[in-house]
């Protein structure tokens, strides 16, 4: 992507050491240029250089997504970002005239936080809907199950809503990239919080038995490796038990002095009222950024969770040092007016606006407006600024980049609310390029 912020040149699919054959991925860039269109299609308005390519979902008036979400199930509480996202739209639609003049049509699915779910819903989306693209497929476990689908179909899956490393790593599915910083960025961010506040750390770990717990645990291993730092103990849990009670008995006799707790919302907020309970054991808590709402906090209550850190890359509306920020009072504003009965102070609403916009600026910047233009666009982002995101954090990628933020900056839970100590962390720069 360029458009506004410079010039375009097409992803090319290609990052380092790839053993991928450049000849054949630019002989079938230079195909779909020039009018083949590698997949399905019901016609559309590409012309010129973009004439040929697929244009389902999208017409000189209107944009379909589709968005695949736990509106039930052990995550529902991730089902407060579609709610986020429609209010944008809807205030996009009606005051900004859409994107580009396309008024956008979100369409939302449930899938229970199940993986044959989400491949069912994501072919009802595709083939029933025909959408343009899949914007946001929440979770790790779903979005493994989805990509290959989406990628055989040469359908945009954007932004998806889950921070694993491989949606920026692997060269096989390139119509997926996610958008949150990944798990491995996260887990550099507290290596290096702990190198410089606790460097002789003795750390438990409580970890979601999938590739979003390995993902983050295998990254901080790696970061922390060379240090003083040792994890003394590890436990892990699946998403279908009821409790990690047990878990967290086993850690509290590990003598370790920080616990990393890398869980989803219900089983985050176990975790905090176990910790809690034990006066035994008072470790210094990290919490993952996924379950870091104050929504997964308050039902421990306040007073039990003071001091746990945790980290974050966009603005928090209750944070009282945004009340005078231009795009907070916009948020706010206008979630309340499409909205209704939506709260703003619930974070998971302003990441919904978060990536929202950010999907707004890389339509808006595609050269083609073709689903291969938005692969293009999403997969060269050059410090695109996203008003909702934290200063001095910013979407870039590029051919050897599939991670558009990576940069994120610790917090305090203080008082009823999160608080920001230090500065942003941008991991490109401390640790160097994922690969």
């Amino acid at each position: 992507m360029r458009g506004r912020w410079g010039s375009g040149r097409p992803w090319n699919g290609l990052r380092r050491g790839t053993a991928v054959s450049a000849a054949v991925l630019l002989a079938a860039t230079t195909a779909a240029a020039c009018g083949g269109r590698g997949g399905d299609d019901d016609g559309g308005t590409a012309t010129g250089e973009c004439e040929g390519q697929q244009t389902t979902g999208i017409t000189d008036s209107s944009l379909k997504l589709g968005g695949i979400y736990p509106l039930s199930g052990p995550a529902s509480a991730y089902g407060a970002i579609p709610k986020g996202i429609k209010a944008y739209f809807d205030y996009v639609n009606e005051e900004k005239g859409g994107i580009d003049g396309r008024k956008v049509e979100f369409i939302v699915r449930d899938d229970g936080y199940q993986p044959p779910k989400a491949v069912e819903e994501a072919r009802r989306l595709v083939e029933q809907e025909q959408v343009f693209a899949l914007f946001q497929t929440l979770g790790t476990p779903s979005t493994t199950a989805t990509w290959d689908y989406a990628n055989q179909r040469k359908v945009p899956q954007v932004f998806v809503a889950t921070g694993a490393s491989k949606w920026g790593t692997d060269d096989k599915h390139p119509w997926t990239i996610g958008w949150q910083p990944n798990y491995v960025s996260e887990a550099r961010v507290y290596a290096q919080y702990l190198k410089q506040e606790k460097p002789k750390a003795k750390v438990a770990v409580l970890f979601q038995n999938d590739d979003f717990g390995k993902d983050l645990l295998d990254g901080f291993k790696k970061a922390i490796e060379g240090s003083e730092i040792k994890i003394v103990q590890e436990e892990s849990y699946e998403v279908t038990d009821p409790s990690v009670d047990a878990q967290m008995s086993d850690l509290a006799r590990s003598d370790a002095d920080v616990f990393l707790n890398v869980t989803t919302p219900k089983f985050g907020s176990q975790a905090l009222a176990a910790d809690a309970k034990m006066t035994d054991w008072n470790p210094l808590h990290i919490l993952n950024n996924v379950a870091a709402s104050p929504t997964v906090l308050q039902p421990v209550g306040f007073d039990n969770v003071q001091g746990v850190v945790s980290s974050t890359y966009y603005k928090d509306p209750v944070d009282p040092q945004w009340e005078d920020d231009a795009e907070m009072k916009l948020y706010k504003e206008k979630l309340k007016q499409y909205a209704p009965g939506a709260d703003p102070s619930i974070a998971y609403h302003a990441f919904g606006w978060a990536v929202a916009s950010s999907f707004h600026k890389t339509m808006e910047a595609a050269k083609c407006k073709t689903r291969e233009g938005l692969r293009d666009s999403m997969r060269n982002l050059n410090d695109v600024e996203v008003p909702m995101l934290l200063p001095g954090v910013k979407m870039t990628t590029g051919p050897d980049d599939g991670f558009p933020i990576e940069a994120m900056q610790m917090m305090k839970f203080e008082g009823e609310r999160w608080s920001l100590i230090g500065e942003v962390i941008d991991t490109r720069e401390v640790f160097g390029p994922l690969d």
